[in-house]
């Protein structure tokens, strides 16, 4: 019984919860960046590139070998760079946009912690521990002035 009431704090506490919005969101994000690189990025650089195809960019180790009625005996091995940069130019947009996200994130959280900025409102806790603080330098001037 103590299992199920422990899960329960947990789920209500809401970190389950955020948990799964965060991989929702993540999914999501991650289809959108695809399509970025793959529809938006990718077909201008091919552009460039006088219509090269980065997805089918290999470097082939061994041809594939057919036998006299033209099936295959081995297979071919390639390595697939051109599938390696398109995964590194999605890992920095990734990169780059949760940099932004995250520093967007910081500059409202550290102007809400601001509690002598009147325009947000600052969370009660923040709020208490400021006026603790400066009910703590106020004593202590008091006692230095005696």
């Amino acid at each position: 019984m103590g299992l199920l009431k422990e899960f329960k704090e947990f789920a209500v506490k809401g970190n389950m919860m955020d948990m799964a919005i965060g991989v929702i969101i993540g999914a999501s994000f991650n289809k959108v960046i695809d399509v970025l690189v793959k529809k938006v990025l990718m077909p201008p650089l091919s552009y460039l590139t006088n219509g090269i195809d980065f997805k089918d960019k290999v470097i082939i180790l061994r041809d594939a070998e057919l036998n006299s009625a033209g099936e295959i005996i081995k297979e071919k091995i390639a390595l697939g760079y051109g599938a390696l940069f398109e995964a590194f130019l999605d890992f920095i947009i990734i990169g780059f946009t949760v940099f932004i996200v995250v520093k967007f994130m910081n500059r409202l959280r550290n102007k809400a912690h601001d509690t002598k900025d009147e325009t947000v409102v600052t969370p009660k806790d923040i709020q208490l521990l400021s006026d603790l603080t400066d009910l703590m330098k106020e004593q202590n001037e008091l006692l230095r002035s005696k």
